[in-house]
């Protein structure tokens, strides 16, 4: 009976630390719940909320900064940029609502991809980012100006939205290879859709998009999980070796009892 709440116990003290990270949050994760109630009061009209939110969010980054938190110039430089704009979309009673939201997304999921390592939120406008190009490409090849310059600004809407939390996760070279397929298209629209030898820069860039979206979905398991593996491991074996042990008591009880049946 002892080792059986021997046992209980070490398994309650294993998974003890799981659910002491799961309840946990880190500076960053709370900068990140912070910005995605922002955006929920955005949506709802709620500015005044919005605002509100979005000043606590600027003195949490501060002291998360001045603590020496490891941000890069960079992603400093972004959450700014993207900090502010979501600002004036709080405050601009002028702005239409649909570019109000559209600014505190891009703030969120700039927010979110300094936080996680992992599966970013931004990998999320694949499908819509990807169908907009695809129906931009098919316009073009048809010779249909009209429907591809819809549907082409459509996805540099999209795309914009994604654009500054990408610069955080994906490397300068595959930024700046996007940049410039993007920017020629841009500016020989009319090039595209009549010219062939000008239509394989779309076939380039659908590449290089399905290329960007595909290696951020073979990102590696949250490392965090190592310890639900090695526990659930532990614990396993902890219950073979009672089993194990309680099958060697009962044999070993057998036997006893074999040799008193043979001495009586």
């Amino acid at each position: 009976m002892k080792i059986k709440w021997l046992l209980i116990i070490a398994i309650v003290i294993m998974l003890t630390p799981i659910t002491v990270y799961a309840n946990e949050q880190t500076p960053i994760e709370k900068l990140d719940m912070i910005s995605d109630e922002a955006l929920q009061m955005m949506k709802f009209h709620r500015y005044e909320d919005a605002k509100k939110l979005l000043d606590y969010f600027s003195e949490q980054f501060t002291n998360i900064y001045n603590n020496n938190h490891s941000f890069t110039m960079d992603e400093l430089r972004i959450v700014t940029v993207s900090h502010d704009e979501a600002m004036e979309a709080a405050v601009n009673s002028s702005m239409e609502y649909e570019e109000r939201v559209t600014k505190m997304t891009k703030f969120r999921l700039v927010v979110d991809a300094i936080s996680t390592s992992h599966q970013p939120l931004w990998i999320e406008m694949k499908e819509s980012i990807l169908t907009a190009f695809q129906q931009a490409k098919e316009a073009a090849n048809s010779g249909d100006s009209a429907h591809f310059h819809t549907n082409f600004n459509t996805f540099l809407s999209l795309y914009n939205v994604i654009y500054p939390s990408m610069k955080i996760d994906v490397s300068v070279e595959n930024i700046q290879k996007l940049d410039a397929r993007i920017n020629y298209i841009d500016e020989y629209r009319s090039e595209v859709v009549n010219n062939m030898k000008s239509q394989q820069e779309l076939e380039g860039l659908e590449t290089d998009l399905k290329d960007l979206f595909e290696n951020m979905d073979e990102d590696e398991a949250d490392p965090s999980l190592w310890w639900v593996i090695i526990s659930t491991g532990s614990i396993i074996i902890l219950t073979l070796s009672y089993v194990g042990w309680r099958k060697f008591q009962a044999e070993k009880e057998m036997r006893k009892n074999r040799s008193r049946s043979h001495k009586d």
